[in-house]
């Protein structure tokens, strides 16, 4: 049999290019999904669409003269404030580019293969690391290998499982509790996966104290010491292997068939066992591994609620009541069977000890243990579970016989009075003795529809105890009679509502402060809307001057808590042109109203000083970032020149003005200009159009045009679309745009018509 020797060499290569190209589109997906958090972090704080995010991003990357990722991962470090921040140096470094596109990439993976990948890839090799293993820790001190990179396939499965005892490096680092650095893997003694790489740092993975596994990182040559920028690194890469090992939790090992089979073949409940234990060998708990057929739950739980959990994890007093767990940890030390025909056997029930009487066997059965209990008495557990019960509702019950006077109180009841059990009980007919002055009225009604109309009947009171406590109390009685209609015994309940009573008290003190703010927001509301509308009426006279005519059209939001600040100005300036302009700023409310004031004001200001549209918005950006109080916004600017019928004009952020010339409706330039008020200083690019008779120029806010669900390109096309339709004049074109605009957004609304006929 011959072998065609090219074709198999092609079919490798293939191989090998395919591999290449899906580690390249690998590494993209981690940096565009870097890039896709930028873009949010500017939605919520630009409260601007993911277009407008994702140009922003761009333009600010090429202002800055650095990538769009990088300036992503600057943005992110930003405001995470998180490990990896700290350890990231300079902003915009390629340490903060690594470390960011490698947590995108544990993140998104589906197991620890794909985070050891992962870092590996975008963090470790950079790094000069050759290799990289995650080891998972078993609670019986044993390691398995639960992803890595670098290493031969055959050698990553050599090493997929250390026993436990056995000294490695990242057993060292478990048992430390702390970074293990080793020049030399030969020199150290520790074995250790990938033997032929002698550099090696063993980190323990862990968060809030507990350690799932260990990251190792391996080096070609003798690792010489390290700066303090590595050694963060390295600990912040440790931090991102342990959320994975958290989430996916090793197996149990399945217990014998055989011993299954025996314990679902037993009719008492029974547990199998299996040693928790610690990385210095001592046992720490015993994991349940099966729960037979036959199991009842001291508390009432369901199997399943038990099964896989450690035993001091669902039994948490088998420690404390009855010497459990001591005796099950002797019986797997010694093999000694142990039996007892009564123990103490406690379970929590919301909160509350549950102990019950048992016959208890264990048995060891190679690693496992067999634990079979049987509850003694059955109507004991029930009276003591109801014992607790009625702790539980505050709740202490009573009975009085009618003719010898005896009266039963539980130990609830006592505690209720304050009285030491045994101290002597309180008959019904001198309750009102124990109550309130002004509870006493009631009281005496309901003495008197029990003892004497021999009816049942509720009343709540004020206990007033020896020690001085009052307590809100509610009673409840009932006659027992014969078969002649007399009175033989009454019985009856007291239960604490104190706590009821108080949390409706406070609750009322809530909502009358809950009317309070409400109110108080309401009046802010309207304060903001009448400034909003005296500032900004909804129409505003139309201009006629040297040929142009300029219409004002202004919508508020829908919503009065959504005042926002949109704002549009037309005015004729001394220099004999006319400015047009309309902005649009970040948040609502008074914060919104003042900002439109502050900019709208200062433009106008600005604009007398006969500057162009350009720099007016530069001067603008200075006020908006250093005079005010955070304000970021846009703006679109337009100065119109009479004697040469040109319009120029810039923008900030803004969407661009619409022309209609001829029956046809187009977009003027997306021409250069950030926010204002985002950076410090920013220069803005200057666009001119020059106005023919029966030009109209539409300037507008977003709140005209933006739609949740409809991407913005095409919602612009659609304010063309309806501008170009024939219209008798200005103001019907104006009052059509804002009558019938598709927008959704609840956003204030601006538009400023400009035409020349």
């Amino acid at each position: 049999m011959t072998t065609d020797r090219p074709a198999v060499e092609r079919l490798v290569s293939t191989i090998d290019r395919l591999r290449r190209e899906i580690d390249d589109e690998r590494a993209a997906a981690d940096s565009r999904a870097v890039v896709e958090v930028a873009k949010g972090v500017l939605v919520e704080r630009l409260r601007c669409g993911p277009a407008q995010a994702a140009a922003q991003l761009a333009l600010l990357a090429e202002q800055a003269g650095t990538t769009p990722l990088e300036l992503a991962v600057e943005i992110i470090n930003e405001v995470s404030g998180d490990s990896l921040t700290a350890v990231a140096g300079e902003p915009g470094g390629t340490t903060a580019v690594r470390l960011r596109t490698a947590e995108s990439g544990a993140l998104h993976a589906d197991d620890t293969q794909a985070v050891a990948q992962s870092l590996f890839g975008h963090a470790l090799a950079p790094l000069g690391a050759a290799a990289v293993a995650i080891w998972s820790a078993g609670g019986d001190g044993s390691l398995t290998l639960a992803g890595h990179a670098g290493f031969a396939p055959g050698e990553a499965n050599r090493w997929h499982y250390v026993p436990p005892g056995v000294p490695t490096p990242a057993r060292r680092a478990l048992v430390e509790r702390d970074a293990v650095w080793i020049t030399d893997l030969g020199e150290s003694g520790l074995p250790s996966v990938g033997s032929g790489l002698p550099g090696r740092v063993a980190v323990p993975a862990g968060t809030g104290g507990r350690i799932a596994g260990v990251l190792e990182i391996c080096w070609p040559a003798p690792l010489s010491p390290q700066p303090l920028s590595v050694h963060k690194q390295v600990e912040a890469l440790a931090e991102l292997c342990a959320a994975t090992l958290d989430s996916a939790p090793p197996p149990l090992a399945p217990a014998p068939s055989e011993l299954v089979d025996l314990a679902d073949g037993l009719l008492d409940p029974a547990l199998l066992l299996g040693p928790e234990v610690s990385p210095d060998g001592t046992i720490t708990d015993f994991r349940v591994h099966h729960v037979n057929h036959g199991f009842v739950d001291l508390a009432g739980r369901p199997r399943a609620a038990i099964a896989g959990k450690s035993l001091l994890e669902a039994y948490p007093l088998a420690s404390a009541e009855g010497d459990l767990f001591d005796k099950i940890e002797h019986v797997h030390a010694t093999g000694e069977p142990f039996r007892t025909e009564r123990m103490a056997l406690a379970a929590l029930i919301d909160e509350v000890p549950l102990t019950v009487t048992a016959s208890v066997s264990i048995t060891r059965h190679g690693a496992l243990v067999l634990v079979i209990w049987r509850v003694q008495d059955e109507t004991a557990r029930l009276a003591n579970l109801l014992q607790h019960a009625q702790r539980l509702g505050r709740v202490g019950g009573f009975e009085e016989e009618r003719h010898s006077g005896r009266i039963i109180w539980n130990s609830q009841l006592y505690s209720l009075y304050g009285r030491e059990p045994g101290s002597g009980a309180v008959p019904l007919s001198e309750i009102a003795a124990h109550a309130h002055p002004d509870d006493v009225l009631s009281l005496n009604g309901f003495v008197h529809t029990v003892l004497r109309e021999h009816r049942q009947a509720s009343a709540a009171f004020r206990l007033q105890r020896p020690d001085g406590v009052t307590r809100h109390v509610r009673v409840i009685a009932e006659p027992v009679l014969d078969s002649g209609g007399d009175l033989l015994a009454v019985r009856g309940a007291y239960q604490d509502v104190s706590a009821q009573h108080w949390t409706e008290v406070a609750l009322s003190a809530t909502q009358d402060q809950l009317a309070i703010t409400e109110q108080e927001a309401l009046e802010r509301n309207r304060l903001t809307l009448q400034l909003q509308q005296v500032i900004m009426p909804p129409t505003h006279p139309t201009i006629e001057a040297f040929g142009l005519r300029v219409a004002v059209r202004y919508r508020p939001a829908a919503q009065e808590e959504l005042v926002g600040g949109d704002w549009y100005d037309a005015v004729v300036l001394p220099t004999k042109q006319v400015l047009v302009s309309v902005g649009d700023i970040t948040g609502h409310g008074i914060t919104g109203a003042t900002g439109m004031v502050v900019l709208r004001n200062a433009l106008r200001g600005l604009a007398a000083t006969g500057a162009g549209p350009a720099q007016l918005l530069t001067w603008l950006n200075l006020v908006a970032h250093h005079l005010t109080d955070n304000i970021i916004a846009t703006a679109l600017c337009g100065l119109y020149d009479p004697h040469t019928r040109v319009l120029r004009w810039a923008r900030a952020g803004h969407l661009p003005p619409v022309l209609v010339r001829d029956g046809e409706a187009f977009l003027l330039p997306m021409l250069r200009g950030l926010l204002l008020g985002a950076v410090a200083e920013a220069s803005y690019e200057e666009g001119e159009v020059a106005l023919e008779s029966g030009d109209t120029l539409l300037l507008y806010t977003d709140g005209l045009v933006e739609r949740r669900d409809v991407p913005l390109d095409d919602c612009l096309d659609h304010l063309c679309e309806v501008a170009r339709a024939p219209w008798r004049n200005l103001d019907e074109l104006l009052d059509h745009l804002l009558a019938h605009g598709e927008s959704d957004t609840d956003d204030d609304t601006c538009v400023v018509g400009v035409q020349l006929p």
